[in-house]
């Protein structure tokens, strides 16, 4: 059974940063574009960022470009997203989500399987 699980969420104030994880099960990270997304309230789910299973290569929303970072230990299984410089614009629920493509696409939510997400709040 394929299972993505999101953690790291919490409070930060502005300018802080927190460590997002997304452990998978079930199936073999290497195989799998991984994408982190957020929903914030009253607003769609957007893409922030995924990793390439190809390649490993990064792909950012303007938004967030310069200040997150995404990266995956297969060892591991686990995808992490690495956010500094938080904004209050940036609370919102953050979900992984997994797709058997090597050409991930954040601009959709058409991904194969997704977490449940973790709260993020950005105040002071």
């Amino acid at each position: 059974q394929l299972q993505l699980v999101e953690s790291g969420g919490g409070l930060v104030q502005p300018g802080g940063s927190l460590r997002l994880s997304c452990a998978t099960s079930g199936f073999r990270l290497d195989y799998y574009s991984i994408g982190w997304f957020r929903q914030a309230p009253g607003k769609e789910r957007e893409g922030v960022s995924c990793i390439s299973s190809s390649d490993g290569s990064t792909y950012y929303a303007d938004s967030v470009k310069g200040r997150f970072t995404i990266s995956r230990d297969n060892a591991k299984n686990t995808v992490y997203l690495q956010m500094n410089s938080l904004k209050p614009e940036d609370t919102a629920v953050y979900y992984c989500a997994a797709d058997r493509t090597a050409y991930p696409n954040i601009a959709t939510i058409l991904w194969d399987y997704w977490g449940q997400g973790t709260q993020v709040t950005v105040s002071s």
